[in-house]
C-alpha cells in the first residue's frame, strides 16, 4: 500500500439524518479547518424529511442521497462515491481538532493501517468525562463510532466495508477486522461529541443501556433484538 504524503487526498464522509439543526455549522467547521488542503466533505444522507441535505449543501459539502437508511449502509454510499485515497467517517454531532488532517496523514505514513481519536464530550459532566478518559487505551471494547475512523479506501475496500446487515455495533465491528490487517492508531488528541443523547436520556441511565446493548451483542444477541431493545428504551433514537 502507497505511505500517504501530505498530499494525499481525503474524503470525509458523514452519514445523516434529520441533522437540519447542526449539520451546517459542521461543514463550514471542516472547511475552514481543512482550508487549501486536499480534501472533500461527502454527507451521506439517509432521505432525511427535514433540510440537511439543501443545508449541508449550502455550507459547501458534496451531499449524496443513499438508496438505504442505515449508519453503515450510509458510511458504505458515501465511500462507493468518494474520490479520496484515504475515508475519514465522523459524526454529524463529531468535531475534530484543528489539524486533524496532518494527524491523518502522519499515522498512516507512520505505518498504521487505521485508526480513531480519543473521545472528549461538549458538557462537563463528571461521568462523561470519566467515560471519555477510558477511550486512550487500545482495548476494541471502548471503541466506538463517535471517536471516527479513518482509513485508506483500498483498506476499506479489501475488509469488505460496513456491515450492512448490522443496524447496532457496526462502528465495533469493522474495528475488529481492521486490526487484523495490521496495527490500529488511536491518536492521542480528542474529537469532541455532543452529550445531547446523554442529557435527554439520563446520563447513568444511558450508559447503562449502551453497556447492557454492548453485552448482549457480544453475548451473540440478535440485531432483530438489539434494535428493538434499542428502539424502546432510547428516546430520540434514529434506527
Amino acid at each position: 500500500m502507497p505511505v500517504p504524503t501530505p498530499a494525499t487526498f481525503v474524503s470525509i464522509i458523514i452519514p445523516t439524518f434529520n441533522e437540519a439543526d447542526s449539520i451546517a455549522d459542521l461543514v463550514r467547521y471542516l472547511r475552514a479547518a481543512t482550508a487549501g488542503e486536499g480534501v472533500e466533505i461527502v454527507v451521506a444522507d439517509g432521505q432525511s424529511p427535514d433540510a440537511t441535505a439543501t443545508l449541508a449543501q449550502a455550507a459547501g459539502a458534496r451531499v449524496v442521497v443513499c438508496p438505504r437508511k442505515g449508519r453503515a449502509a450510509q458510511m458504505n454510499h458515501g465511500a462507493h462515491v468518494a474520490t479520496g485515497e484515504v475515508l475519514y467517517f465522523l459524526h454529524a454531532d463529531t468535531y475534530p481538532p484543528m489539524g486533524f488532517l496532518t494527524d491523518i496523514r502522519q499515522a498512516l505514513a507512520q505505518g498504521y493501517r487505521s485508526g480513531c481519536y480519543r473521545l472528549a464530550f461538549d458538557h462537563p459532566h463528571w461521568f462523561l468525562g470519566a467515560n471519555a478518559w477510558f477511550t486512550r487505551f487500545r482495548w476494541t471494547v471502548v471503541r466506538f463510532g463517535d471517536q471516527s475512523l479513518f482509513v485508506p479506501k483500498v483498506l476499506f475496500e479489501q475488509v469488505g466495508g460496513f456491515r450492512e446487515d448490522l443496524l447496532v455495533m457496526e462502528d465495533q465491528e469493522i474495528i475488529v477486522r481492521l486490526k487484523a490487517q495490521g496495527t490500529f492508531r488511536v491518536v492521542p488528541r480528542t474529537v469532541t461529541t455532543s452529550a445531547r443523547k446523554y442529557l435527554d436520556n439520563g446520563v447513568y441511565r444511558l450508559q447503562g443501556l449502551f453497556t447492557s446493548i454492548a453485552v448482549l451483542y457480544w453475548l451473540g444477541v440478535s440485531q432483530a433484538n438489539l434494535v428493538r431493545f434499542y428502539r424502546f428504551f432510547i428516546r430520540k433514537s434514529k434506527l
